[in-house]
């Protein structure tokens, strides 16, 4: 009997990724977001050609401002997601579902909170207060915060090849919906395409999350009597989130406030090209969560092979990203090559230390020693945001990069020299 095509696509796709869980789901991760960091870099090719370098600017600053207030918003509860759905049952849908309307409350009100302060902390962002672009902000930043809990619940149930899927869905719809903006010349054109591709890919994949993907768990699951202090947890854990999302977000509107929409542009487009790296640590470091939870006894072995396998996966695409800096950039246009090729190479050498930090805090996170997790957020942000403060004035927006590369070498060297304080097993129990 011949098998149909579908079938032998997903059997050569199993076949080529690793058997190791924790390796096997942190690739399928990476995959999605080499999916969606090259689309989203189509996306940005198409913005810098059909949009002016201010726009570009504003537009990616404003996003900036909506991904803080999700960061804030969302509670942290995918990690959440990723630390306790694997372990909750029948419990699952209701504790996905409560996480979903918590996190969206929150994000809806921050960012209400947000638009009202326009004037006095971002009046440069004063376009987002129009009636239609104002709802817009809104929705984008409630939709994104459901967006990045549904990658951990997917995760948690271990179907991370539908995190493949709607990130595609996601950056393709968005790449449609862009090009109707520019053809209608809306100034908005860049927010709104992220707001309307958020709800197509949110319908998408809970419809499979909700249908599929939970019965199945619920199904195949014992479940464990609920972890004390769950809200503890999620409270410290989402209390850390916030450095590090700060440090993600808030150095665009530093460049924008300092050096204005152009130079702006010129960090966003960047950014969004290193940051690809960044991704694939954090991928990791979600399956390393996952799979210490099933079997806390073999962290410390994992938390090894992650670090050895990603770090010769990073280290290849950071001397990529290196080599071909200006020909990357130049694919934006050659404004973009001339101002951010020393940029780009020295924020894609930052992702390599940034690999430690980023199985460090995931380590922390499954022994539930919180407040190492958050020492370590807390410090990033403060040094990538002082020294980004400090050195734009002096080196342009070149400054950015060196406070990245400086930030996270630092850091990886301190956890080198104290892993033994951090790289130990689980507590028997603590799971």
């Amino acid at each position: 009997m011949r098998r149909r095509p579908l079938g032998m696509l997903r059997a050569g796709v199993a076949a080529a990724l690793p058997g190791e869980p924790v390796l096997r789901t942190g690739h399928v991760l990476a995959v999605s977001s080499l999916v969606n960091a090259g689309l989203g870099f189509f996306f940005w090719t198409f913005a810098t050609h059909w949009y002016d370098e201010r726009t570009v600017g504003l537009s990616y600053s404003a996003l900036s401002a909506s991904l803080l207030l999700t960061g804030i918003g969302q509670l942290n509860l995918n990690d959440f997601l990723v630390r306790f759905v694997p372990t909750s049952g029948h419990r699952a849908r209701r504790l996905v579902l409560t996480c979903y309307a918590a996190s969206t409350s929150c994000s809806v009100l921050v960012a209400v909170v947000f638009l009202a302060l326009v004037p006095s902390v971002a009046p440069r962002l004063g376009f987002l207060l129009t009636p239609v672009t104002a709802v817009c902000f809104v929705v984008a930043t409630a939709g994104y915060a459901v967006f990045v809990l549904q990658d951990g619940a997917l995760t948690a149930v271990r179907m991370p090849g539908w995190v493949v899927g709607e990130n595609l869905i996601f950056a393709v719809v968005k790449i449609l919906l862009l090009g109707l903006g520019a053809a209608l010349t809306l100034f908005s054109g860049i927010l709104l395409s992220w707001a309307g591709a958020l709800l197509v890919s949110l319908v998408v994949a809970n419809a499979v999350l909700m249908g599929r993907g939970i019965p199945r768990h619920e199904r195949e699951t014992t479940a464990a009597p609920p972890p004390p202090r769950m809200l503890g947890y999620a409270a410290a854990d989402w209390f850390g989130s916030l450095f590090r999302v700060a440090a993600y977000t808030v150095v665009p509107l530093i460049v924008l406030n300092t050096l204005g929409a152009e130079q702006s542009a010129f960090f966003s487009v960047a950014w969004n090209v290193a940051y690809v790296p960044y991704l694939i640590a954090r991928n990791m470091g979600t399956s390393l969560l996952a799979e210490a939870v099933r079997g806390p006894e073999r962290l410390v072995e994992h938390s090894l092979r992650v670090l050895r396998h990603s770090g010769l996966l990073l280290g290849g695409v950071t001397v990529l990203l290196v080599v071909a800096a200006p020909q990357i950039l130049s694919l934006f246009g050659a404004s973009y090559a001339a101002e951010g090729t020393m940029l780009l190479r020295l924020l894609a050498l930052s992702a390599v230390p940034n690999l430690v930090l980023s199985v460090a805090i995931d380590v922390a996170r499954a022994r539930r020693r919180l407040r190492w997790a958050v020492w370590l957020q807390v410090v990033m942000c403060v040094l990538v945001l002082g020294l980004t403060r400090a050195l734009l004035p002096h080196f342009g927006v070149v400054g950015a990069g060196i406070a990245w590369l400086v930030t996270q070498c630092l850091i990886a060297a301190f956890l080198f020299v104290t892993r033994s304080r951090w790289l130990v097993p689980v507590p028997e129990g603590s799971s």
